[in-house]
């Protein structure tokens, strides 16, 4: 069977819609051309490759906090569609419980983009996203998920790791970043997303330097902890990214087995399809 025959799961995704939700000035960066895509051509891309559904994650390019496009999408979407906010660090539990009845099911730091010093404050919003079951989504590089770790232990909120923790893989296999990453996958309170090999790997498409990594977090975090995602529409890629190729890859690099947990059984799972 294809890889495009399987149930999928896309698990990280944005829509990008500026002509119906414009861009906040205040947002530094303001996808453009082909980094823009509208839940509707998305949809489109899923029914070409046999997606189902979708993890939509709120772009801090070009929207930053700004969540109308996002939850426009969900609520447009009949089902095909949850999603990951962005959100103020004061944030109040009602608010989160009213995102969370509109499919809502976590939010978003991007430390990657916006460095540690930005997240100073999450703890207690953290604390609310464990007691209302709520995903705490990084977007870690380099060693930083080492810092943070401690943070997220502390408060036992569920934790989604986008992009295999982007490691810089030249510093190796033990490196403070790598090593946080195993230590959660042992903690049990996180996921990882198998996805933006274009956002670590130094060798572009088909990331070959970025596979033993990435078995390694197969291993670690196990089926019922993995999922897969295309990081569509590819924000800031420096050069062409294709989703048909990226689902290829998977099937090289893993079993039909693999596929079929990664893609969908997980995923389904762990937010509730």
């Amino acid at each position: 069977m294809s890889i495009f025959d399987l149930p999928k799961i896309d698990g990280h995704c944005h829509v990008l819609d500026p002509q119906r939700f414009a861009y906040p000035a205040a947002v530094a960066y303001h996808p453009q051309g082909q980094e823009v895509g509208t839940a509707a051509y998305f949809s489109h891309v899923m029914a070409a490759y046999g997606v189902q559904h979708a993890l939509l994650v709120g772009p801090n390019s070009g929207y930053g906090t700004d969540n109308r496009c996002l939850l426009d999408a969900i609520a447009q979407g009949e089902g095909r569609f949850k999603g990951v906010a962005v959100l103020a660090a004061n944030t109040s539990a009602p608010a989160l419980r009213a995102l969370q009845a509109q499919g809502v099911v976590g939010v978003a730091f991007n430390c990657a983009l916006h460095g540690l010093p930005h997240y100073q404050d999450i703890d207690p919003l953290l604390g609310r996203l464990a007691e209302l079951g709520l995903w705490a989504q990084f977007q870690v590089e380099g060693d930083q998920l080492a810092a943070l770790l401690p943070r997220l232990e502390r408060s036992g909120v569920r934790t989604l790791i986008d992009h295999c923790g982007r490691p810089t893989l030249a510093d190796g296999p033990d490196a403070p970043g790598v090593l946080a990453l195993l230590r959660l996958a042992d903690s049990g309170l996180g996921v990882v997303k198998l996805s933006g090999f274009a956002k670590f790997s130094q060798q572009g498409y088909p990331f070959a330097d970025a596979q033993a990594h990435v078995m390694r977090l197969w291993e670690a975090f196990g089926p019922a902890r993995c999922i897969w995602a295309s990081d569509w529409p590819y924000l800031r890629a420096s050069y062409r990214l294709d989703y048909g190729t990226l689902l290829k890859l998977a099937e090289h690099w893993f079993t039909p087995d693999q596929c079929q947990h990664m893609m969908w059984d997980t995923p389904k799972k762990l937010f509730d399809w």
